[in-house]
């Protein structure tokens, strides 16, 4: 036997046996895990809901199908509203939804989300990312037992539709309108009666004249839903969500008790969701106006008027809340300052360019 074939044989003992050794742990570290999601959102907003099922696979294609989530619509498990509870009990492991659905057990969910004339969507990110953001939500999700990680942006969404025209302040009063989280307590010191109402039950109650308007989220997603088929008038921007922010929200226990590697699978999932959601808007957006604008909507801006009395209306509404809850004062302060030093450099170079850009397109 050559000294070259011992040599080879050798290796080839040392390896079998790390293998041996190697393959119990490698099951230790990869076990089979089965999770369920519920999501606030109906299946045939395929971009919002579509977003957790791209999750769900990037976790399982991520884990050589080891960890699996079977996603689940609105109204399949629990109410649209009712996922956040289900997450805290465990009676799914984890929900995806807009944390500003929940305003109404603390204001201070309406952060995770988008706050009036808060932050634009790179923002977001950059708070929850880079920033205080993630951190502080963490903190303050604790007490619910849940986990919040970005799971997806809209962008900044529109307006909303109406019967009539917006013209002035004035208009607003009376206005029942379809408005959710801290917008509809921001436009109710103008006189709108907010009405909360998840997204497959909008259009019935505008075609019916239950509400008188209604926002949901932008072109693609309206024009799918036929809003444009039961009012006329398309409004932006939706000041209320400059970004608005969809969460994972997981069950805290569930998640600290699944394996390091699995923990940062999902946090990079998470993460890849995040993108896909923004960039598929981006994507669809702009045929979907077009569509909207050439079979008869009419596109209208607010008015300079309304966007200042619901900024002051928003001011005075956060001084309030912040007058009486401590951990919203904390967060919105500082978001505040992230927002001041995001806008310094959003107005050098972001803002010159965009506008540059958009004046060269309109002349062709």
């Amino acid at each position: 036997m050559t000294v070259e074939r011992r040599k080879f044989l050798k290796t080839a003992a040392l390896a079998g046996a790390g293998a041996g050794i190697a393959a119990p742990a490698i099951a230790q570290s990869a076990p089979k895990v089965q999770w369920r999601l519920a999501s606030s959102f109906p299946k045939s907003l395929d971009t919002i809901y579509g977003a957790c099922e791209v999750f769900a696979k990037a976790v399982s294609d991520m884990t050589d199908g080891n960890f699996k989530i079977q996603t689940f619509a609105a109204g399949e498990i629990v109410p649209a509203f009712g996922v956040l509870e289900a997450a805290q009990n465990g009676t799914v492991e984890m929900a995806e939804t807009a944390l500003y659905y929940f305003w109404g057990k603390d204001p201070t969910f309406a952060m995770g989300t988008a706050l009036p004339f808060g932050l634009n969507p790179r923002q977001q990110n950059a708070w929850f990312y880079q920033g205080n953001g993630g951190k502080l939500f963490d903190e303050f999700l604790k007490s619910y037992n849940v986990k919040a990680l970005p799971g997806g942006n809209t962008g900044t969404q529109m307006g909303g539709w109406f019967r009539k025209e917006i013209k002035t302040v004035e208009d607003l009063k009376g206005l029942k309108f379809r408005v959710g989280g801290a917008g509809g307590t921001v436009l109710s010191k103008l006189g709108v009666v907010p009405q909360s109402i998840p997204g497959g039950d909008i259009y019935p109650s505008l075609e019916k004249g239950t509400i008188d308007a209604a926002e949901w989220i932008g072109p693609y997603d309206d024009e799918k839903l036929g809003f444009n088929k039961v009012a006329p008038f398309y409004y932006y921007p939706g000041f209320w969500e400059g970004g608005a922010n969809l969460h994972y929200v997981f069950n805290l226990d569930k998640y600290n008790a699944l394996p390091k590697a699995y923990q940062t699978v999902v946090d990079t999932a998470a993460a890849w969701s995040n993108v896909w959601m923004q960039s598929k808007y981006d994507a669809v957006n702009p045929g979907a106006l077009k569509s909207l604008v050439q079979g008869g909507t009419k596109l209208r801006p607010f008015p300079h008027e309304v966007l200042e009395a619901c900024y002051k209306a928003a001011g005075e509404t956060y001084a309030e809340i912040s007058a009486k809850n401590a951990n919203f004062k904390k967060i919105y302060d500082d978001m505040v300052a992230f927002r001041n030093d995001e806008y310094l450099w959003f107005q050098v170079a972001e803002y010159t360019y965009d506008n540059f850009m958009i004046r060269q397109r309109a002349k062709g």
